[in-house]
């Protein structure tokens, strides 16, 4: 259902419009003008003139069938995002680096919601049944950087983030209130979390924060392996320094950028 403002200035309009968009997944990719209204909670004809809406803003397209699907336009959304940041220029060479000493993929996501929505990928060839790009989605808390994410909130607002109903669209995890206290504890003590073969067979990764120029954790960045190929005692013993490396200088890097003058950003905002 479309959030409910209750702030005299809140566009309900606008609303239902952004949680059409949101009712797409890649469950379910294509939907036709019925199913969107299901899934939205919106009567027929309200989600006929938004997705209408939508498709004349070149959001999504329909095809001879009255099928819906979003268009790569979406990705500006979420793309803005990460461009205001910064952050995805400033750690694609590090993350570069972190691949060349490696042999392995890594990836920095961001926590929304029970999610991890990946913001930036450097990928190698590896037989990995996970299909991995930017803007994809997985449950927290079962990856190494959802554990780290969630770790960075005090533990009523990771239990909150974690009542949200994932948009990944694999099944939500369950998990016990006491023993979630524990790994969290346990992750935000070390400063790095491990995932297991938790988020698929065969998938091993390890995750460490990425924080701003206030030392707030506002990203995490990871090194996936194939379990059959890489032990744990590489992971943690060979692979995490140099992760751990990586994002101390993500981090540095981020922090140095943020700190721009005022006139450079005013510069840059004109010149973009």
């Amino acid at each position: 259902m479309a959030q409910r403002g209750t702030g005299p200035d809140f566009i309900e309009a606008l609303a239902r419009g952004l949680h059409v968009l949101r009712s797409f997944s890649p469950a379910h990719p294509t939907m036709r003008l019925s199913d969107v209204a299901t899934a939205a909670d919106l009567a027929r004809p309200t989600a006929r003139r938004i997705l209408l809406t939508l498709e004349e803003l070149g959001y999504v397209r329909s095809d001879d069938a009255g099928a819906y699907m979003l268009t790569p336009r979406v990705l500006e959304l979420g793309m803005a995002y990460v461009g205001s940041l910064g952050l995805w220029d400033i750690a694609r060479p590090h993350l570069h680096d972190l691949v060349a000493r490696t042999g392995e993929s890594s990836s920095m996501s961001q926590l929304d919601g029970s999610d991890i929505v990946y913001v930036s990928r450097v990928a190698v060839p590896k037989l990995i049944a996970l299909r991995v790009e930017i803007g994809t989605r997985f449950p927290a808390m079962v990856t190494s950087q959802g554990k780290v994410l969630l770790a960075a909130l005090n533990f009523d607002d990771a239990l909150a983030a974690l009542a949200e109903r994932t948009r990944s669209g694999l099944p939500a995890p369950s998990f016990d209130e006491s023993d979630l206290a524990a790994t969290l504890a346990q992750v935000a003590e070390q400063g790095w979390a491990l995932a297991d073969n938790e988020l698929a067979p065969g998938v091993r990764s390890i995750a460490v924060p990425v924080t701003d120029g206030h030392g707030v954790v506002r990203a995490a960045v990871n090194v996936t392996v194939h379990s059959a190929e890489t032990s744990l005692d590489t992971l943690t013993g060979t692979y995490l320094p140099l992760l751990q490396e990586t994002a101390a200088h993500i981090s540095r890097d981020w922090a140095q950028w943020q700190a721009r003058p005022i006139e450079r950003l005013h510069h840059d905002r004109s010149t973009a």
